[in-house]
Formats: C-alpha cells, structure tokens, sequence
C-alpha cells in the first residue's frame, strides 16, 4: 500500500512539472489561434485519444444518471477554469499566470467549508491573507489595479477550486476512466459550442501552434487527467494539493529558462508568500484527508 501511494504521489509530481511548463507552451500557441479555438482543438484531440485508450474499459462500466450528471458539473467548471486562464494568458505573463492559478490550492478549504457549512480557521483566514499580499507583490500592483490577464486567471483559480472538490466528490462514484472521459469530452464540447460566437475565431497554422496542440493535448490534458483521477484515489486530498504547489514553481523556472522572463526581488517574496500560504493553508491542525 505504501510504495502504491508513493508512486501515485511521484505521479502528482510529475503532473505538476507537465502542467507547470504548459504555460509557457500556451502563451506562445496564442499567437496562432483564438483562445476557445486552441481549447476545442485541443480537448477534441484529447478525447479521441482517451476514448481510444479506454474503449475497453468503457464498454462495460456505464455510468448511470447521477454518473452522467456528475461528469458535466466537473465538464462546466473544468471548462470555466481552462477558458479563463487561457484568456487570460493573452494579457499577463506565464509566471503571474501559474502563480496565481495556484490560488486553488488556497480557495478550496474555503469552499468546502461553505459546503460543510464549517467556518474556515484562523489557519485558512492566514493564508488569504499571505496569497493576497503575495499576489500584490509577484504582480507588482495592489489589488484595485490587476491587469485583465489577472483577474481572468484568478477567476479560473476559483473555477478550478470548485472543480476540485467537484472530481473529489464524484471519484468515489464514477470509474476514473469514465470521469476523465466525461470532463474532457465536456471540455471539448462546450469549446466548440462556444469559440464561433464567443469571440473572433481564428486559427494560424503554424509549428508553434502544431508543437502546443501535440504537448497539451496528449501529455497536459489525455495523459496528465486520467493519471491524476486514478492518482488521487490513491493519497488524501492534502498531499495531493501539496504536490500540485510545485506547479508555479515548476511554471516561473521554466519561464525563466525559456521565454526570459524576468524575476525581481518582489516578485521572489511574492512567490514565495503564495507558496507558504499554499502550504497553511493545507497543513491545518487535525487534517487528515
């Protein structure tokens, strides 16, 4: 059972360095398409794939009607998560971005306190106000002057919250083949229903845009979703949030790297205040799962 957990764990890691580096690859891709176009492109291919790696397993466990009406709540939010951090990629850095996607991590002991109708703690109170005042300092502005890039990021931060607890919900219920399925499929659907009067679609085909699609469709969406719906079956919920804070720091190294971008001594401690309020806000007293 431990080395099953630990390679589950390794896992999540690993998740996090693929996640953490498709910003970089995204921001890039978004030159070459519209923000809803490169998603629907992106999560059709990703459920081709998926649907053919799964048909197996697929044909015999079918999900009942709570099965299908759990697998859209995950599709809508997942969706809502990826529609406004992509956009919001177009008008912020792919540092700023993992970063404050990273709030997540923060937001959803809140959440699930509104839905347990338990109050948050002193420790979750803490590290609001550690992500908030990290927050002013990576983007080196306070938080009634957030460029748009910001504020859609930190909307998808709250999507993805919720689609957290959403997939912790519906895990127990639903195969994990079925529920990546459902979500990525959804997130495929919604993304075609929506990229043609959304905005001003557009689609440049180009090396960049090809290279983007094949890394974020078959690692950062196929592989890295049906590896973390099995994956989270295995460890609790808190050792699994704690491995995905390794993403914006596997995100701002690679940027760093590989598009340049640049780290002042601000943007450090702001990083690193959202980090430590990342970890408060997971190692609260008497947590358990």
């Amino acid at each position: 059972m431990k080395r099953t957990r630990a390679r589950a764990e390794w896992t999540l890691a690993g998740i996090s360095m693929i996640w953490g580096g498709s910003f970089v690859v995204v921001k890039a891709a978004l030159n070459d398409s519209s923000t809803l176009a490169f998603l629907a492109i992106r999560f059709v291919i990703a459920s081709a794939l998926l649907g053919v790696v799964f048909a197996p397993a697929l044909r015999g466990n079918r999900p009942g009607r709570s099965g299908w009406r759990g697998g859209a709540i995950c599709a809508v939010l997942l969706f809502l998560g990826f529609a406004f951090q992509t956009a919001g990629l177009r008008y912020t850095s792919a540092s700023n971005s993992a970063f404050l996607t990273g709030l997540y991590v923060v937001l959803v002991p809140l959440f699930a306190s509104l839905l347990t109708r338990e109050p948050p703690g002193r420790a979750e109170w803490a590290a609001c106000g550690l992500a908030l005042t990290g927050t002013s300092l990576m983007t080196g502005v306070g938080p009634g002057s957030l460029n748009t890039g910001d504020l859609l990021t930190i909307a998808s931060a709250a999507a993805f919250s919720a689609h957290m607890i959403a997939v912790a919900h519906w895990s127990a219920r639903l195969s994990y083949e079925w529920l990546s399925l459902l979500q990525v499929a959804g997130v495929a659907v919604l993304s075609l229903g929506s990229f043609w009067w959304v905005e001003q679609p557009f689609v440049i085909w180009t090396s960049r845009l090809g290279g983007a699609l094949l890394v974020t469709a078959v690692l950062a969406t196929a592989l890295s979703f049906s590896l973390y719906t099995w994956a989270q079956r295995l460890t609790t919920a808190t050792r699994a949030a704690l491995l995905f804070a390794l993403e914006p720091v596997f995100a701002g190294l690679i940027a760093w790297a590989v598009a340049g971008e640049h780290w002042t001594k601000l943007s450090l401690l702001g990083a690193g205040l959202i980090l430590s309020s990342i970890l408060l806000a997971q190692l609260r007293p008497g947590q358990t799962n």
